[in-house]
């Protein structure tokens, strides 16, 4: 005989919260992958077109590790939509400047950004959409802003812009 399972007492919030970001992380790569850019590639040039930002910063605010943003930048650079130049602000650090086709390409993919996300909210009623995106801003602002320390590491999840 086996033993019964727990009764589960509060909604999988885990299952429920990884399931749509890993859907909605699908759909978002199909959609820019129509322009040959990643996630990562838009993260990178939306970023860099706010102001000067060296690769250490935009990896920063992407959640990438030194690597994968080398990669991304190399990327870039090889479509010619963004390149490493000198700061004006430290002549020691380099920063990624867009070039004029990606700022162009940053306007295209940003479009397909919101399309994305305006797709998924609209698969909710109209008086949800805001109520979801309000409690996930609570969530992120509040108790889950910071993860916590365990005995293994743990992926982290792609910060908000800041």
């Amino acid at each position: 005989m086996t033993a019964m399972a727990p009764t589960r007492t509060e909604p999988d919030l885990s299952f429920l919260l990884d399931h749509t970001s890993h859907v909605l992380r699908t759909r978002m790569a199909a959609a820019l992958g129509e322009i040959g850019l990643t996630a990562r590639m838009h993260c990178v040039l939306v970023h860099a077109l706010e102001g000067e930002r060296t690769q250490i910063q935009l990896a920063a605010i992407g959640d990438m590790d030194k690597t994968t943003m080398v990669v991304t930048v190399d990327a870039l650079e090889a479509a010619g939509l963004a390149e490493r130049r000198p700061s004006s602000k430290d002549r020691r650090a380099r920063i990624i400047a867009v070039t004029e086709e990606g700022a162009r390409v940053a306007e295209q993919s940003q479009q397909i950004v919101d399309r994305v996300h305006e797709e998924a909210l609209g698969a909710l009623p109209e008086g949800e959409r805001e109520i979801l995106v309000r409690a996930l801003e609570l969530l992120v602002d509040g108790h889950l802003a910071a993860p916590v320390e365990g005995p293994q590491a743990v992926r982290r999840a792609r910060q908000r812009g800041k």
